[in-house]
Formats: structure tokens, C-alpha cells, sequence
């Protein structure tokens, strides 16, 4: 591959061996995590590192599934690939984001809140607004010959719908932007700003919040942010920082993880003529074009805490060890997807799980779906024929979410 990898300074040395001292934000990583897979699973494919704390990493995919769904030994109340401080005036996490850190029985009740706000019916909805977003990004791109695919056209389409679902100004979007940056990109290697930046985005969301419920119930906005203020459980209000967690939720996740998904799908039509070719003269092949660019740049790897000692693999994992879900890595096994490194286009059997598996499963992949297909049609729409600029100007960041940061196009 000939991208390089954004901010790659890691903090420990470089890893030298992958199934021993997995380092999954070590640049090579980064860069080129196909060929780590491919080294682990004829290897070791189960992981293991303590780089980071005790930490496992399965590659194959029914390893991953199994996991997803085995709620009784492993919990997703630790998420993240890095844990952040714990809250020392509670001696708890700092943050819980509902219902994607909570386990049954809450996490029933806390998806069952936001399903209909996420279900295929409303994200119609979204679509015009979301391809005028796209169109009026595009007008300020177009009239030029050259453009960062990603920082022009890709970070700016969910940042602002899914601020538009909340109910936030879009005139926030560069902090909101911000907030993704510190938190899932940099904090990884610098705590403190993670930390910085998701006390800022709760207190954000508790003014937010405080405006909506001074306001008599009939004047309220029609918008996520009311959907919870106005929810009850047996009667009483959701607790604060439950509410307040799943606003962080719903704006985090809907930033960074789309951000990457239409980037990376933008720099494989960059750097594969054939397929844009063939997707500008067949565009009814878009619905399945997004579900092979979802399998084979699946952005996100998420984590499970081990509650109870289980072995997996024939890997003795320990309470309190954590297991990196590398959902990427599922989705290119060969055991499950044939010439699974290969991009086709009309692949007809196509059960990846970039959004997860088991309960925990992407509450919001009806509208990433939706957003990706949008957004690859409005430029494909718009835009000539276009390839990279400087394919050695290409940057990928990786850890919670992997995608590219800059992707200079011409045409």
C-alpha cells in the first residue's frame, strides 16, 4: 500500500511479534492491518497483548460472532479499544454511552428507546435532506478540478444529519467535529485530551438538554434530544447520566465511524477505475457496491471486558481481560467470504458484519447505509472521473475506527 498513516508516533516501541504483542495503533498496523491478519490466522488467530493492559484479538470470523453473542462472559461496559480514567470521586467509568456500554437487562429498554427514531421508515426521511447536504457540499467542490475527498465532501455529511436528527445547530459542527478527533482519533495516545473533550461534550448536551425540558412539552422540537427528555422507565425520567450518555453516543457514533466509511469508499473508486467505471454505467449495482465497500473497509473494532474466565479458541481468557472485536478482520476471512480480499462489486453473498453482531448489532446502520449510498451517487453524480492526486498525500488513522484523513482527487 503506498497511504502513510496519520499521526504515527506511538508512545511504545514497535511491536515484533503480532500474536504475542499485538499493537493495533502501532503505524504498520495502521497502514496495512490486511497483512497482520493474514500473518495471525495462519499463526495465531486469537491475539494477545499487555501493552495495554491484558487484551485478546480474534481475527476469524466465527470467532468474532460467537463472542458478539456470549453476553455471559463477555460485557461491552468497556467499549473502547483504550480505557480512559475512571471517574475518582465514584471510582466508576466516567463515561456510558447507552445502550452500546450497557448489558441485559438495560440494554433492552435503552435500545427499545431509540429503535423507531432509527427505523427504515424515518431514515427515508433523511434522505432528501441528506442528498441536499451533499449537493450543497458538492456546489463549492465541483467548479474546481481538485479536492480532498475527505476533509471537503466526506467528514461534513454525518456530522450534519445526525446533528440535524438531534436537534443541534449545524453551525456546530466544527466543534462537534473537533470532539471526534480528540476522542477517537488522538486521544488514544493522549488520554487527557479525550478526556478534555468528552467533558465538554457532556456539558454541551446538559444545556441542550436543560433548554428542552424548560420548555412546555408542545413547544419541545421534534428531535432526538426531546425523544429523551420525554422518555420514562416505570414512570420516572431516564437518570441524567444515562440520558446524557446516549446523547454523546448518538453524536459520536454517528461522526467519525460514516466519516470513514465514505471515505474509504471514495479512495477505492479513486484508486480503482474499473469499478467507478463500471458503477458511473451500472448505478443499479450502488446497494450492493455499499455492502462490499462496508465488508472490505469495515471501519470499526469495538471491545468486550471478559466478566467471567472463558476459553476461546484454546485461549484462556481471564475476568477483567479485555477482547478486541476486529470486525474488519472478520470480514475478510476466507473461511466465510470467497476471495475475501477482493472487491466485487456484485458480490451476491455478502454477510459481513461491519456493523457488528449479536445485540450490540449498529442501531444506526439503516442510516450509514443510507448516508454511504447517498454520498458516493451525489459525487459520482457531480464529479468527472477522478483519481488520486498524490497517492503519497493519502493518510489513515486507526485504533477505534480506521479510515482516511486526507485524500487529494483530481479529475
Amino acid at each position: 500500500m503506498t497511504e502513510r498513516t496519520a499521526g504515527d508516533d506511538s508512545p511504545l516501541s514497535p511491536t515484533k511479534d503480532w500474536g504475542r504483542d499485538l499493537d493495533i495503533l502501532d503505524p504498520r498496523y495502521v497502514d496495512d492491518p490486511f497483512s497482520v491478519w493474514h500473518e495471525l490466522r495462519d499463526a495465531c488467530p486469537v491475539a494477545f497483548s499487555e501493552r495495554r493492559g491484558r487484551a485478546w484479538m480474534p481475527v476469524n470470523y466465527d470467532d468474532i460472532s460467537a463472542i458478539a453473542h456470549d453476553t455471559e462472559h463477555f460485557s461491552s461496559r468497556r467499549i473502547g479499544v483504550v480505557d480512559l480514567p475512571e471517574d475518582a470521586r465514584e471510582g466508576r467509568p466516567l463515561l456510558t454511552a447507552p445502550p452500546i456500554t450497557s448489558d441485559p437487562p438495560e440494554h433492552t429498554w435503552a435500545r427499545r428507546i431509540l429503535l423507531p427514531a432509527f427505523a427504515p421508515g424515518r431514515i427515508e426521511t433523511m434522505t432528501p435532506i441528506t442528498q441536499d447536504l451533499a449537493r450543497e457540499l458538492l456546489d463549492s467542490i465541483a467548479a474546481g478540478r481538485r479536492a480532498d475527498a475527505a476533509r471537503d465532501y466526506a467528514q461534513h455529511i454525518p456530522v450534519r444529519v445526525i446533528a440535524h436528527m438531534l436537534g443541534v445547530p449545524a453551525a456546530d459542527e466544527e466543534m462537534f467535529t473537533n470532539w471526534a478527533v480528540r476522542i477517537l482519533q488522538e486521544g488514544f495516545n493522549d488520554l487527557q485530551k479525550s478526556l478534555d473533550a468528552i467533558i465538554e461534550t457532556l456539558e454541551y448536551f446538559g444545556a441542550r438538554v436543560d433548554e428542552r425540558a424548560a420548555l412546555p412539552a408542545d413547544q419541545r422540537p421534534d428531535d432526538l434530544i426531546t425523544l429523551l427528555v420525554e422518555t420514562e422507565i416505570d414512570g420516572e425520567p431516564l437518570d441524567r447520566r444515562h440520558l446524557l450518555g446516549t446523547c454523546f453516543l448518538l453524536l459520536l457514533a454517528g461522526i467519525d465511524t460514516t466519516w470513514s466509511a465514505i471515505g474509504s469508499s471514495l479512495w477505492h473508486l479513486a484508486t480503482h477505475p474499473e469499478d467507478q467505471a463500471r458503477l458511473r454505467a451500472e448505478p443499479g449495482l450502488i446497494d450492493s457496491a455499499v455492502e462490499e465497500l462496508l465488508r472490505v473497509y469495515s471501519p470499526v473494532t469495538m471491545a468486550r471486558e471478559v466478566i467471567a474466565d472463558v476459553e476461546v479458541a484454546g485461549c484462556p481468557m481471564r475476568s477483567g481481560d479485555k477482547v478486541l472485536m476486529s470486525f474488519p478482520a472478520g470480514n475478510r476471512d476466507p473461511a466465510q467470504f470467497e476471495n475475501p480480499d477482493e472487491f466485487i462489486i456484485d458480490r451476491e453473498r455478502n454477510r459481513h458484519v461491519a456493523f457488528g453482531s449479536g445485540i450490540h448489532r449498529c442501531l444506526g446502520s439503516n442510516l450509514a447505509r443510507m448516508e454511504l449510498k447517498v454520498a458516493i451517487q451525489e459525487w459520482l453524480d457531480r464529479i468527472p472521473t477522478f483519481e488520486l492526486a498524490d497517492p503519497d498525500a493519502v493518510t489513515w488513522t486507526g485504533g477505534q475506527v480506521r479510515g482516511p484523513r486526507t485524500i487529494p482527487v483530481r479529475w
